[in-house]
């Protein structure tokens, strides 16, 4: 688009044109904002400058058309053909929904795609567009990039706006991580510079997690290797992972008026993990885990377990963290591996995420 050879408005009709014959079985989309891009297509065609998005279509979680996050994406030239699906009530829910039905994972449509930025995983994994945002304040990106099979990334807090909570911050979707560092440029700008990564540890359970899938976790170990491998100069070291369970210390500093010694218990596990990691990132570059420890749910929701367990401590401590495919189960439900960096290499994470290359083409909701 950037040497004209597309038009704006072509591939805004080509985006419209899959939401409408794809979308009325994965239920990605709770609105459409058709009018709305034709005519800011219609201009950036005009436009005889435009920016680094100049003209791609792109989906937007929920109701967050107006955050700075999507201002910045519009201002270089981003379309925003849709709203996406987010759950129904509140807490960490990892489905979405419609007026028309719950959101289908396009690759197994029995099962969930994740959540809570539902439609926005559903709608990059099927192709309608390349991009979407999310946010992630316990795994909400993370978690659908993994059963989704695309990539997903959370920022280092504090890079983008956060919620009062300081847990949720932006975190875009899409099928090829050069789009993630597209969206970094455009949304966090520069980025600290980091040298390449050169070491790297491995954690199934992070020292608490313990309802883990085997087959889920030898993929993402799998994974892990590989990538590892592929990066030049990358060496595992054997280290220790123990954090803390942050389940209670996570409600807490959501809790609006929380009790003070539950307060108390959030700022000391908080500062216990934060010590740990500091430890930990003192030997290594790059943490890699599952991204969840077990695959998507059905619709009827994951029941007692925790899907973000193993996500949501990263939240708590800020540090940015990615999730990469890591291949399907045997009964072909996505499985993702998430990277871990320090706070603000986030230009690292996704250096490496290069390696890894495109997610799978795009799924074909059955």
């Amino acid at each position: 688009m950037r040497s004209r050879r597309l038009r704006a408005v072509d591939a805004v009709h080509a985006a419209l044109a899959a939401a409408d014959a794809i979308d009325g079985r994965l239920r990605a989309f709770t609105a459409i904002h058709r009018h709305a891009a034709a005519a800011a297509a219609a201009a950036l065609d005009a436009d005889p400058v435009g920016g680094p998005l100049s003209g791609v279509p792109i989906a937007v979680k929920g109701r967050d058309l107006d955050t700075a996050e999507v201002r910045a994406l519009q201002a270089a030239g981003a379309v925003v053909i849709g709203s996406t699906s987010t759950p129904r009530g509140s807490g960490h829910q990892t489905w979405g929904h419609t007026e028309r039905g719950p959101t289908r994972n396009p690759w197994r449509p029995d099962l969930s795609p994740g959540g809570s930025s539902a439609g926005s995983a559903a709608a990059v994994a099927a192709g309608i567009v390349a991009l979407a945002t999310g946010s992630d304040g316990a795994g909400s990106t993370r978690i659908p990039a993994a059963w989704s099979g695309v990539v997903g990334f959370k920022p280092t807090t504090g890079l983008a706006p956060t919620d009062p909570s300081g847990l949720r911050v932006p975190a875009p979707l899409a099928r090829d991580p050069r789009d993630l560092a597209l969206w970094a440029d455009v949304v966090l700008g520069d980025l600290p510079a980091t040298s390449a990564a050169r070491t790297a540890a491995w954690s199934s359970d992070l020292g608490f997690v313990d309802d883990l899938d085997d087959e889920v976790v030898e993929l993402a170990h799998r994974r892990a290797v590989q990538l590892v491998g592929t990066a030049a100069g990358m060496s595992w070291r054997q280290a220790g992972v123990i954090l803390r369970d942050p389940q209670r210390a996570w409600h807490a500093l959501r809790d609006p008026a929380p009790s003070a010694h539950d307060r108390a218990h959030a700022e000391q596990t908080r500062a216990v993990n934060n010590t740990n990691l500091a430890e930990l990132f003192s030997d290594v570059d790059l943490l890699f885990t599952p991204t969840t420890p077990r695959r998507a749910h059905g619709h009827d929701g994951p029941g007692d377990h925790l899907s973000v367990s193993l996500a949501w401590a990263f939240n708590l401590s800020g540090h940015p963290a990615l999730s990469i495919p890591a291949g399907t189960t045997t009964d072909g439900a996505p499985v993702g591996l998430q990277v871990v960096a320090r706070r603000r290499a986030d230009r690292q994470l996704l250096d490496l995420a290069r390696h890894a290359g495109p997610a799978a083409p795009a799924a074909e909701p059955r």
